[in-house]
């Protein structure tokens, strides 16, 4: 039996007239990871991949369980339009999208007709009100910043109840000097204007859209800051559905580079002459930076060591950072029975009890309901089996379509539980500033961060997560190559010229 001390190093790079070339080991193979060790590896770099799973795509895992591609993790791309950096390869693989909301709205990945809403006694909701309610929802959220052009729109179209609602919200923003909750501001806003409240249904609804938003963050809206909530920057374009999941585009990212699946890190020591990287078997990997893309839930859990101890602000930013759940459980059907609609839901009087179906079949033609929890409820769902999660969200949707079948199949996620994510994506939490995100971001000596909650703009994206990984794969290349004195030798095998030369249109419908 081997020791720890009779392991040998496992060297990235080999030995060229007396000297190493340049090596990164990258850690964590979803979209950050990948994109990092792709340009790292057209920069002529010795690049050795680890991924604790034994599947790359990270939180982007797309199954095939039931036949064809069902995303049970990330699903979107959030800005349908050619300005997205994964645009260029989703074109190229000629692979569709399906267009859910043809604005570009931070509260809404959905146009507000594409909704079917329902009591809990089965009864639809007049369409009617559901638009009605989303408008006042949106508007009361969005930041005005007292913008002319706003208001005369609102004023155009007389809604004076909205703008007043607008107006509150906004105004509470600027009088507080400390952050608050969604909720509580929320609620503020109704003491302040209590002619502003809704009642009965159309209450209900406003709980279905708050519901809403608690999905957009992962979390629930007691935690989600009121500062901070509308940092995301969007791309034009609005939100489209990967038809056939984002299985082909990591796979493409991934050609050729050399990953190791099944090595999880346990420990980081990292000096002036480079880095050694510990995995869980005891083999351990040297080069002459790291970049670390694992996603923060991770980090959170202290179960990768750093030695040294990474400085206090960047512990700082890792704590304070929040990571919200979202779950999808797949109901495969052996027909369809629900209305054409994209998204169905309970409303109800509270936040937790009310749900929603992402409907599958508008988008891929196939019979499948995805119930999404998210917050409190994502983690109460993940105490049960996977029969018994199933169970609970077809019971929910029996409330909605007494005459449901029975699903044929099913598949449920944990993105909260499995140690390999311990939570889905990043938020602004209640009190924390949102340049923690930018910290995490920053190196640290030799080591380097990606992945979406190191997004300053694109937190919780697909693209975030690339666009992170490109930027880590830079700011590495350029710290290296000025340790070894050859700066200007060393180019990107694909300049701007290429890229453009490469790029196809991407192929999105709503039908």
């Amino acid at each position: 039996m081997e020791s720890r001390n009779d392991i040998k190093k496992v060297s990235c790079y080999p030995t060229i007239k007396g000297r190493h070339s340049p090596s990164v080991i990258v850690i964590g193979g979803g979209f950050a990871g990948i994109s990092a060790a792709r340009a790292l590896q057209n920069s002529s770099f010795k690049v050795v991949l680890l991924e604790s799973r034994h599947r790359i795509g990270g939180r982007a895992y797309t199954d095939y369980s039931f036949g064809f591609p069902v995303d049970m993790g990330a699903a979107w791309l959030h800005g349908a339009c050619v300005k997205n950096p994964l645009a260029p390869v989703i074109g190229r693989l000629g692979l569709p999208l399906y267009r859910t909301s043809g604005d570009d709205s931070v509260l809404f990945d959905h146009d507000l007709e594409s909704y079917a809403l329902y009591d809990t006694d089965g009864n639809q909701v007049p369409q009617e009100l559901v638009e009605h309610v989303g408008g006042i929802f949106e508007s009361m959220l969005k930041e005005v910043m007292y913008c002319p052009v706003f208001t005369v729109l609102l004023a155009e179209i007389q809604m004076n109840a909205l703008i007043h609602l607008n107006l509150q919200t906004e105004k509470l923003r600027q009088e507080i000097s400390n952050d608050m909750s969604m909720t509580k501001a929320i609620a503020m806003v109704f003491e302040r204007r209590p002619d502003l409240r809704l009642e009965g249904l159309a209450d209900k609804v406003l709980k279905w859209y708050l519901c809403r938003l608690e999905g957009w963050f992962a979390a629930d809206a007691d935690t989600i800051s009121l500062k901070y909530w509308d940092e995301e920057v969007l791309l034009p374009g609005g939100h489209a559905l990967m038809v056939r999941g984002y299985r082909p585009v990591i796979n493409t990212l991934a050609r050729d580079l050399d990953i190791r699946l099944g090595h999880r890190v346990s420990k980081i020591v990292r000096d002036k002459m480079g880095v050694e990287v510990i995995v869980d078997n005891g083999k351990s990997f040297v080069a002459d930076a790291v970049v670390i893309t694992v996603p923060l839930g991770v980090l959170k859990s202290n179960s990768i060591k750093f030695e040294p101890r990474l400085p206090n602000w960047k512990e700082e930013a890792i704590k304070d950072i929040g990571v919200g759940t979202e779950n999808k459980i797949a109901l495969h059907f052996d027909r369809v029975f629900w209305p054409s609609v994209e998204f169905l839901g309970v409303v109800s009087s509270s936040t937790y009890s009310c749900s929603y179906f992402l409907n599958l079949h508008k988008a891929t033609g196939h019979p499948v309901l995805v119930y999404m929890p998210a917050g409190q409820l994502a983690h109460d769902l993940e105490k049960l089996t996977d029969e018994a999660a199933a169970s609970f969200a077809f019971q929910q949707l029996k409330q909605i379509l007494p005459d449901a079948s029975k699903p044929i199949q099913y598949l449920v996620s944990h993105w909260g539980t499995d140690v390999n994510s311990l939570g889905s994506y990043s938020y602004d939490t209640v009190g924390k500033p949102h340049y923690l995100f930018e910290r995490l971001r920053i190196p640290v000596d030799n080591l380097f961060f990606a992945g979406e909650a190191t997004s300053l703009d694109y937190t919780g994206t697909v693209h975030g997560a690339f666009s992170t990984g490109l930027m880590a794969a830079e700011e590495c290349r350029m710290r290296v190559l000025e340790k070894y004195g050859n700066l200007d030798i060393f180019h990107p095998a694909m300049g701007h010229g290429e890229e453009e030369q490469l790029s196809a249109p991407l192929l999105i419908s709503r039908i």
